[in-house]
């Protein structure tokens, strides 16, 4: 069996799912999903999600803290946080000044937890679930120093990169696939307690 690791852009994968307007999809079972896209040869060993906790609004920071809960209930399940970190924007319209936040890292820890993982051996083929082109040195660099290991990328909906398109193999994960991969409406913890599917995602 081929092992395969799956690393998992939280914010480029959200922001896909955003753009064509699928919220219903966002209480998604991201080891579920990364299991479906994989072929009968193939084992998972790990699924590997990198985010940034959000501030505000207490909205949707609720919403992402239960969706980050439910993962955690996952085995073989790893999260990364990265950071956001405030931007000064003005606005064309009133000359105001306004802090629009940044998300960091994620792009580096994929790249950090990528190559340690070849160095380690611990996969065969790495498949990366994300659209974002600054991932394109770390894929070079893995095939430059471990021509036998495969990378695959798996385009969320709405994030095609070409530049990602022209140096390795590549898909774009489709509707049905994440439509199979959702939590139930309620995802029990060790504990007992109960998470809820956020009613903004129903």
């Amino acid at each position: 069996m081929e092992r395969v690791i799956v690393y998992i852009d939280g914010f480029n994968l959200y922001f896909g799912l955003k753009s064509k307007g699928w919220k219903r999809y966002y209480w998604l079972n991201l080891q579920k999903l990364a299991q479906n896209l994989l072929k009968k040869n193939q084992q998972l060993v790990a699924t590997k999600y990198f985010t940034s906790r959000i501030s505000s609004p207490p909205d949707k920071t609720k919403r992402q803290a239960t969706f980050i809960e439910a993962l955690e209930t996952l085995p073989d399940f790893q999260i990364f946080y990265g950071k956001y970190q405030p931007n000064a924007v003005e606005c064309k319209r009133c000359g105001n000044i306004f802090p629009k936040p940044n998300e960091k890292m994620t792009d580096v820890n994929i790249a950090v937890e990528l190559l340690t993982d070849a160095f380690q051996n611990q996969f065969d083929k790495a498949l990366l679930m994300s659209g974002d082109s600054d991932l394109s040195p770390p894929i070079r660099k893995l095939k430059q120093l471990f021509p036998e290991k495969g990378v695959v990328v798996a385009f969320p909906p709405g994030r095609f990169s070409f530049e990602l398109s022209k140096i390795t193999s590549h898909f774009i994960i489709g509707r049905k696939k994440i439509a199979d991969s959702i939590f139930p409406d309620e995802v029990v913890k060790a504990n007992g307690y109960v998470l809820k599917r956020p009613d903004r995602w129903k």
